[in-house]
């Protein structure tokens, strides 16, 4: 006969493992896969959870949360794709090949206050735009965002490289997976603009026709399914305006017998013109088009041309920006354009949205090539215009999907 000895007598030790067995017996029973490992994929996973939100959510807590009112807030994630991954990066926007060392500037995600912003998937939007055109209206900034969205999309198909204009001006990508074409129709002022030659060069004054569109665009209008239109850039410099009149004011001119109107009257004139172009185009099928907002430069002690820098490495907050400002002034107005353009399209069955970034971009001084651009001919001269890649202008995606999604569904 075994004696069992009183559990009050079991050493310590002895104690412990029994303890130790009975949890383990417990957690074999109640497990329904205990050994299953957990990959470092999906703990990050399995961590973000409560806080991503599925594309098929449609609550209406969802759809009515302003999208564009919200804060920068740490990401350990950072950015689906890498400089190295990502084969069509322009060389322009390359900071890193270029020497960017510090990577913190890639691990913030944008946070609206009211709910979560589904994060960019290239392969769940390649389904959503299958059989589609879509295609981008604007300068280099609107290029830049074109080729945010064609690295996230690479990493779920390589896109076929389907045409290149002489200038690079005009470039369509084709993903013949999904049927899936992506393209950039490049105009500096939306309206048709030339420049003044003077004794044979150029001489960096331009001639604005308000009422005349931009040819560059509009013949490959027709095709597009959805379209994404903006600009502001290029207005920053002497303009004179016309009408099918004559000239009728200018921007920064310093003509005594010629009305300064400023960048926002001929911005705005641009928008309207344009936006009602596309609404009244009998022979267009796009029914969304989504108009993206002023994206803000950061020079600091300077201008592009005066030494000015934008070298930080982090975020602003709300506080440390301003809403009165003269980016904050063009984004109202091209909000109020997207308004006019929505009541008249409503009429017809098209439908403007605003891509409202100005607000989000307005807190990422740290975002910009700088230095880092690699311009041989232009020494000396910092590029706080445009956006790294990657970098923070890849939030523009997560928007223009959850918006594209609210208007097309």
């Amino acid at each position: 006969m075994i004696i069992m000895p009183k559990l009050g007598k079991l050493p310590p030790f002895f104690l412990s493992c029994l303890l130790l067995t009975i949890i383990f017996i417990v957690f074999i029973l109640c497990s329904p896969n205990p050994f299953n490992p957990i990959s470092k994929s999906d703990l990050h996973q399995t961590l973000a959870l409560p806080n991503s939100t599925s594309h098929g959510d449609d609550d209406d807590e969802t759809l009515k949360c302003d999208l564009f009112k919200g804060e920068w807030v740490p990401d350990l994630q950072g950015s689906l794709y890498t400089n190295w991954s990502c084969s069509t990066i322009p060389t322009s926007k390359n900071c890193f090949h270029h020497g960017r060392k510090d990577t913190e500037f890639l691990k913030w995600r944008w946070k609206p206050h009211q709910c979560q912003l589904p994060r960019f998937d290239p392969k769940t939007f390649l389904e959503f735009v299958q059989g589609k055109k879509l295609g981008f209206i604007g300068d280099s900034v609107a290029r830049n965002h074109m080729d945010s969205l064609l690295c996230l999309l690479s990493m779920v198909e390589t896109p076929v490289d389907h045409y290149k204009d002489s200038e690079d001006r005009k470039r369509v990508w084709y993903f013949p997976g999904h049927d899936f074409t992506l393209m950039i129709l490049w105009t500096k002022f939306l309206v048709d603009g030339e420049e003044r030659v003077i004794n044979g060069s150029s001489s960096g004054i331009f001639d604005l026709h308000l009422h005349k569109i931009d040819k560059k665009w509009t013949t490959d209008l027709p095709v597009l399914d959805y379209i994404i239109i903006s600009d502001a850039h290029w207005f920053f410099r002497t303009i004179y305006l016309h009408n099918d009149t004559g000239v009728v004011g200018c921007v920064y001119c310093d003509h005594p017998n010629v009305t300064d109107f400023g960048v926002g009257f001929a911005l705005r004139m641009a928008f309207r013109s344009a936006l009602n172009h596309i609404n009244r185009c009998r022979e267009c099928k796009a029914r969304v088009t989504l108009v993206r907002t002023f994206s803000p430069a950061h020079f600091e002690n300077g201008t592009w041309d005066t030494g000015g820098i934008c070298n930080r490495t982090s975020p602003l907050s709300e506080r440390e920006i301003k809403l009165t400002s003269n980016e904050w002034e063009l984004r109202s107005l091209q909000m109020d354009e997207i308004e006019k353009a929505n009541i008249e399209g409503n009429k017809k069955g098209t439908k403007f949205a605003a891509l409202d970034v100005t607000k989000a971009m307005l807190m990422r001084p740290d975002g910009h090539p700088g230095e880092l651009w690699g311009n041989k001919w232009m020494n000396g001269y910092n590029d706080c215009v445009h956006w790294c890649l990657p970098g923070p202008i890849d939030a523009w995606n997560d928007f223009l999907f959850e918006v594209l999604r609210r208007k097309v569904t």
